[in-house]
């Protein structure tokens, strides 16, 4: 008999006749982190593996990740997110560390974050404090603010631009009050 962790945190056995287990496909849970993760080796990038072994999983080193995945729409408000990945469809506000909208994602609302990494679409108020970066397939639209900009060629941005993602501006504050 073989015990496992269960995605609830409760104790399995299973045998090796279960029509679960399989030699190609394990899956494994971790309740202290709440990392989960599939090790499907045909269907999955090697990045994705089972947490048990000496390297911590990325989202373990990444903090709280949140992606947004293809066809998928999502409205509201995100916080608490060190990342968010946008691969489909988001309208909200968001106060995040860092964003990625993928080439065939894209934003629209309101953000206030660390990092950006445009390769989609962002339409809105965008306030980045370090460094907003566009890369080619990327389009950015409305009232931005950054710290640090870098564009790849054919990159696009348009709008009410202003140097200063908020910490540069406080500081200024501060110094001349």
């Amino acid at each position: 008999m073989l015990r496992s962790e269960s995605l609830f945190g409760k104790r399995e056995t299973s045998s090796t006749n279960s029509p679960f287990s399989s030699a190609g496909n394990s899956v494994s849970s971790s309740t202290g982190g709440n990392v989960t993760s599939v090790n499907k080796p045909n269907q999955y990038p090697s990045s994705v593996s089972s947490t048990s072994g000496s390297a911590p999983a990325a989202s373990e080193e990444t903090g709280s990740k949140l992606t947004v995945g293809p066809n998928i729409k999502v409205k509201g408000e995100i916080e608490d997110c060190d990342t968010l990945v946008v691969e489909g469809k988001v309208q909200a506000t968001i106060n995040c560390r860092v964003v990625q909208i993928a080439e065939r994602g894209a934003f629209k609302g309101s953000a206030e974050i660390d990092l950006a990494e445009i390769r989609g679409e962002f339409d809105g108020d965008l306030t980045v404090r370090q460094k907003l970066v566009i890369y080619a397939s990327g389009k950015v639209t409305g009232k931005i603010r950054y710290g640090k900009l870098v564009i790849e060629e054919g990159g696009q941005l348009a709008g009410d631009l202003q140097v200063g993602g908020g910490h540069e501006q406080k500081d200024l504050l501060q110094k001349t009050a």
